[in-house]
C-alpha cells in the first residue's frame, strides 16, 4: 500500500492539526496529531523537528517526497506554520493535505473534502485566511457532536475520547493515513470513492 519512491523537494505536505502541549493528548481536538502518531508507527518516521513553528519530517510516501507537519502554533494559528512551509517549497494549494477534526461527524466518520468553508474549524479557517484559499483537500475525522446544543463547543473538543470511541478513532486514524497515500498516489476523486 505504501509506495516509496526517492524524488527531489517535498512536492506534497501533509498537516495534521492540533494543540502542542500532553495536556491536550487523547482530546478530540487533537485527532489530527493523533493520526500524525500513526503515520509515524507505520512508516516509521518521527516529526521531530522544529522548522516552521512545527514539528516536521520528510518521507516517501505514495511515490512522492511529503513534507508532514505538526503546527506547534495552537489550532487557531496554524496557518502561520502551514503558509511557512507552502512559500518554501513553492507548493499549490491543491498540494496541501490537511487532517482534522470534525464536531459535526460521528465518531470515526472519516469525510475527504477538495475544498470548502472551515465549517466552523479554527485551524482550518486560519489556514484558509493566512494561505489564500480553500482549495486544499482535507481529511476530517468525525469526533462526534457534543451531548446536548447548550453543551460548549470549546470544552466538547477539549474533552476526552471514552474508551470505545478511543479504540474508533484509532481504526478511523489508520484509514485517514491511507486516504492520504491515496490522495498522493492516485489522486482525491479516488480517495473519495474509497473513503467518504
Amino acid at each position: 500500500m505504501f509506495l516509496r519512491k526517492k524524488t527531489g523537494p517535498a512536492s506534497w505536505i501533509i498537516v495534521f492539526l492540533g494543540n502542542p502541549g500532553t495536556q491536550y493528548n487523547g482530546t478530540r481536538h487533537n485527532v489530527g496529531f493523533f493520526t500524525a502518531g500513526v503515520l509515524e508507527k507505520t512508516i516509521g518516521v518521527k516529526i521531530d523537528r522544529l522548522k516552521y513553528k512545527a514539528l516536521t519530517c520528510t518521507c516517501d510516501l505514495g511515490g512522492a517526497k511529503v513534507f508532514l507537519m505538526k503546527p506547534q502554533t495552537y489550532m487557531n494559528l496554524s496557518g502561520d506554520a502551514v503558509s511557512q512551509a507552502m512559500r518554501f517549497y513553492k507548493l499549490p494549494l491543491e498540494r496541501i493535505i490537511v487532517i482534522s477534526d470534525d464536531a459535526a461527524l460521528p465518531v470515526g466518520k472519516i469525510r475527504i473534502r477538495r475544498d470548502g468553508s472551515s465549517g466552523g474549524q479554527k485551524g482550518l479557517k486560519d489556514i484558509i485566511e493566512k494561505c489564500g484559499g480553500d482549495g486544499f483537500p482535507r481529511i476530517k475525522i468525525g469526533v462526534g457532536a457534543p451531548p446536548h446544543s447548550d453543551f460548549n463547543m470549546a470544552d466538547w473538543v477539549l474533552s476526552n475520547f471514552s474508551q470505545k470511541e478511543a479504540e474508533v478513532i484509532s481504526e478511523a486514524a489508520k484509514n485517514a493515513v491511507c486516504a492520504a497515500e491515496l490522495i498522493i498516489s492516485s489522486g482525491i476523486e479516488k480517495a473519495m470513492n474509497v473513503y467518504n
